[in-house]
């Protein structure tokens, strides 16, 4: 996989903060937006979307993993996430896991806190030794 510049990268934190102001964050109050780049080249956003259900709740990283597969592409290159806390938060395990079927080790994951403070990961490092696909050929 090639490498995601840093530009593209800013983009896509962009979209994910834009996108961030329609996360349905009723309960927790919060907010998430996040975004993937896929081998379209085209970066595709998500919110969160929380239900009185809370185990129905949706992460933004999904929805937008959701609309990349609408779109027809199965590839992520590149993952942005943004919230309304201060602290870069990285995608929950549940996402991680639904990263992975469509990413890979050396994906890079971005998440930008409130303050504008970004952390910065290699999927394979959020998730090691993950179980993917090849696990089930």
């Amino acid at each position: 996989m090639g490498e995601v510049d840093e530009a593209k990268l800013d983009e896509m934190v962009g979209a994910a903060r834009a996108m961030m102001a329609r996360a349905y964050a009723h309960y927790s109050g919060f907010h998430v937006g996040a975004a993937v780049l896929n081998e379209d080249g085209v970066v595709r956003p998500g919110v969160n979307v929380e239900n009185a259900s809370y185990p129905m709740s949706v992460c933004a990283e999904r929805n937008a993993v959701a609309g990349m597969v609408l779109s027809g592409n199965k590839k992520i290159l590149a993952v942005a996430v943004a919230t309304n806390v201060p602290t870069p938060t990285p995608p929950c395990g549940g996402c991680r896991q639904v990263l992975w079927e469509f990413g890979d080790a050396e994906t890079p994951v971005v998440a930008e806190g409130a303050n504008g403070v970004r952390a910065r990961w290699r999927l394979g490092d959020l998730l090691p030794d993950a179980f993917g696909p090849d696990d089930l050929r």
